[in-house]
């Protein structure tokens, strides 16, 4: 999949970044916003500390959510107001989701919050921990995997689930 950047290149998927600092994090997760459209679930998956929300954040500004994006460790899922539209949105989507999964215990838990119906309401999810429900990321979900290198540094794989890559 060839997509464009938000710097006017292109990369494809699978992808591999690396980030020196949370701001390089957040400004991949920016130009990776270009990739999303409505109904999008972005899995991200890594350890404590390893940019997830960070990630989180670059995608929140680059489409326009105003208000401060924080992790929802306590209350499990965020939503936010989107007033920018990523270019391959049609049609707009109006809500993004921010969804900590870390607390729940498996995908009943997530169902008995209403989850499949956050995921398939048309909007755009992000998912930190999305390890901890796996089986409720369907096929065609950008996963996101962030590893901490030996010099402190972050690897931010990028890729379909289900592409076999």
């Amino acid at each position: 999949m060839e997509v464009s950047r938000t710097d006017g290149g292109l990369f494809n998927l699978p992808a591999r970044f690396v980030s020196a600092s949370g701001e390089e994090t957040a400004a991949i997760g920016e130009r990776c916003a270009a990739l999303l459209s409505s109904g999008s679930i972005v899995a991200l998956e890594g350890p404590l500390g390893a940019g997830k929300t960070c990630f989180s954040q670059g995608v929140a500004r680059a489409l326009g959510v105003t208000e401060p994006v924080t992790s929802p460790t306590y209350t499990i899922v965020r939503e936010y107001q989107i007033s920018t539209a990523p270019a391959r949105a049609a049609p707009f989507p109006a809500l993004l989701y921010h969804i900590d999964a870390y607390r729940l215990n498996g995908s009943d838990d997530f169902y008995a919050i209403g989850g499949d119906e956050i995921l398939f309401s048309g909007g755009i999810s992000l998912i930190e921990w999305s390890v901890r429900i796996e089986d409720c990321i369907p096929n065609g979900a950008f996963v996101v995997e962030i590893e901490i290198l030996n010099d402190g540094t972050r690897s931010i794989s990028i890729r379909i689930k289900g592409d076999g890559a």
